[in-house]
């Protein structure tokens, strides 16, 4: 099984991207729409909420209720990530322990937190005259 995107940027910095039957613009600039960071941090944001409540039902919390995640993308002097810090609030009440042990399985859990590690990086090919 595999994933795929197809992103176009038919000029400037802004990209269409067809994913499934859903369409997202990207706008590197921020300009037009989120930008790169941005999507990336709202994409790993939304894959951490399903992987809570998984994690949290496994872990004896039946139901969370709301949960509100606030993502912080710290950036480098290069305007690049330097590291992500998640503010995590449920409507649940859970103690330290809990707590704890729901996030060590929602990191297993999350795809993209899986996704974000050092050595996974695009296989690319390029190719001029492709129109």
């Amino acid at each position: 099984m595999a994933k795929q995107v197809t992103t176009v940027s038919e000029e400037g910095y802004s990209a269409t991207n067809d994913i499934r039957e859903f369409e997202t613009t990207i706008d590197a600039n921020g300009e037009d729409a989120p930008d790169t960071l941005e999507s990336l941090l709202a994409a790993y944001g939304s894959c951490y909420v399903p992987a809570l409540r998984v994690g949290s039902k496994q872990r004896g919390v039946d139901d969370v209720g709301r949960i509100e995640i606030d993502v912080t993308g710290d950036l480098n002097d290069d305007d690049k990530l330097e590291s992500i810090h998640f503010e995590i609030g449920l409507e649940a009440t859970v103690d330290d322990e809990q707590a704890a042990d729901i996030l060590e399985r929602a990191n297993e859990l999350c795809k993209v937190h899986d996704a974000l590690k050092a050595d996974l990086h695009a296989e690319m090919t390029l190719e001029g005259d492709a129109f």
